[in-house]
């Protein structure tokens, strides 16, 4: 009964806030649809009538019938959702803080470079943008290569037994590819790579289950439930599989120290993975602990496998349900490599344009992380409105990549608009988000592009694929996952 009167009197409290707090200004922009007096959109947020992802492209459609932003209220909370490509730049190189509510991710991410208040985050990028430079990567072409050949055997076991899930395949493929140019080998250890995989879909789903349930935001509260128990599982095997790459990296750095040093007086300064950049600042400078080093780690495995591996899939399914788009692959990979088998070179990638294309179009049509959320460090002044300070932002890059700007046709997966100069003349911004956008994009971009695209050469080259992406069933899961509907078939290609 105390529990009760109490959960009361704080819904009367929140309630009160509301009324006193949330602003009432003109400039403000538009409310979503269906709010309460007292609790605003709580019981559309956290009600069951909407799944996470039906509620989401919900408030994307209001927000773009809206011009662009919406206001959405919690009790005395309010937020922005985003869907303008214009106003998601402003807000992108205006405030550079992530919202608050990231806070949930740290069990994951730590303090790395993804989550990381705007201060640290300008020394980290600073720091670590070297090792994500062209000549540091054109070093894992190699690594690229002779993964894509192992993706394509693993395959090889499908063909012919019709329709089968192939995320399982890219995302073991894409975790071992991370953790290789990273200095770490794990292919003949696939158990190891089998488990980080399983702990992370459970660990995210428990940070989605968190997230909509809003009294879980307290550290408090969600350290003594079940949840914080099971996340606490998942995170002791993900931190078996960083620690260890952090361990032989560490050890094999130690061990050839004193001839690198050498090398370097005698050759010039070497270009340096990003582990090994780590490890330099932190035992030759001392500017980082070993902590920080783990957080990098941490955020590096754990974003980039996901979304390598997600971009993979959804593009895999596209192309298989397209036989057209399926066919000018084709036609592009035999005019760059003829009949060969060779592997794929630097200067090829950049003579697939039309691949590139599909994987843009892809992403547009499929964004694996569909939203940014940022916190207004001041009032931020858009073209239709302005967004009040200390109020979190959602930029949704789903929103974005259905804007008017790219026409009548958004919703259908074109490749060719890629390739079509004017798509974007009237535009100063071109509207597109799947590496977010300002300053703080994705810094591991140029990485992604060169690894996804020498799969898709290995691939494509060997199979043709079947599938129909109209069937799958999608949901949030702090990414953009599929459900169900998502699988393939393929058969070996002859010609």
């Amino acid at each position: 009964m105390l529990t009760w009167l109490i959960l009361v009197l704080v819904i009367l409290v929140c309630a009160l806030l509301a009324l006193s707090t949330r602003n009432s200004s003109k400039d403000e922009p538009p409310a979503f649809p269906g709010a309460l007096i007292l609790i605003g959109h709580a019981h559309i947020l956290f009600g069951r009538k909407f799944r996470p992802w039906e509620l989401f492209q919900k408030l994307c459609n209001a927000s773009l019938k809206a011009g662009g932003v919406i206001s959405v209220f919690m009790g005395p909370w309010t937020f922005y959702w985003v869907t303008d490509p214009n106003d998601f730049w402003k807000i992108s190189n205006t405030c550079l803080d992530k919202s608050k509510l990231y806070h949930i991710a740290k069990p994951f991410a730590g303090n790395g470079i993804g989550i990381s208040p705007s201060s640290v985050w300008r020394v980290q990028r600073k720091l670590v943008s070297v090792a994500f430079s062209q000549v540091v990567l054109d070093n894992f072409q190699g690594i690229f290569n002779a993964q894509s050949r192992r993706m394509v055997q693993d395959l090889a076991v499908e063909i012919g037994n019709g329709q089968f899930d192939h995320s399982v395949y890219t995302q073991h493929n894409a975790l071992e590819t991370i953790c290789l140019t990273l200095g770490a080998d794990f292919t003949d250890k696939r158990n190891i790579i089998s488990e980080y995989i399983h702990a992370s879909e459970i660990g995210m789903g428990i940070l989605m289950k968190r997230f909509q349930r809003f009294w879980l935001h307290s550290d408090f509260i969600f350290n003594w439930s079940q949840l914080k128990t099971k996340l606490d599982e998942c995170l002791e095997i993900g931190n078996n599989l960083s620690n260890t790459v952090i361990t032989q990296r560490k050890a094999n750095y130690l061990k050839n120290r004193k001839c690198k040093k050498i090398d370097e007086k005698v050759k010039g300064p070497t270009f340096k993975s990003v582990i090994d950049l780590l490890l330099e600042l932190s035992i030759e400078k001392g500017l980082l602990n070993d902590q920080e080093i783990k957080e990098y780690m941490d955020a590096i495995i754990f974003a980039g496998y996901d979304t390598l591996s997600g971009v993979m899939m959804f593009t895999m399914l596209l192309v298989a349900s397209y036989p057209n788009v399926q066919e000018e692959i084709w036609k592009e990979l035999h005019a760059v490599f003829g009949d060969e088998d060779r592997d794929v070179t630097k200067q090829d990638l950049s003579q697939l344009v039309y691949l590139e294309a599909v994987l843009k179009e892809s992403m547009r049509i499929y964004p694996i992380a569909p939203y940014v959320i940022r916190h207004l460090n001041c009032d931020v002044k858009l073209r239709n409105c302005t967004l009040s300070k200390d109020t979190p932002c959602l930029l949704s890059v789903y929103g974005v990549h259905r804007h008017p700007m790219w026409g009548p046709d958004a919703e259908e997966f074109k490749p060719e608009r890629w390739l079509i100069p004017a798509t974007f003349r009237e535009s100063t911004v071109i509207p597109f988000a799947a590496f977010s956008m300002g300053r703080r994009n994705c810094i591991g971009q140029t990485y992604a592009y060169m690894s996804m695209k020498t799969s898709l050469v290995h691939i494509f080259r060997h199979y043709r694929l079947t599938g129909d992406h109209t069937k799958m069933i999608l949901k949030m899961n702090i990414m953009l996952k599929p459900v169900s509907g998502h699988y393939i078939a393929i058969e070996k290609r002859t010609k």
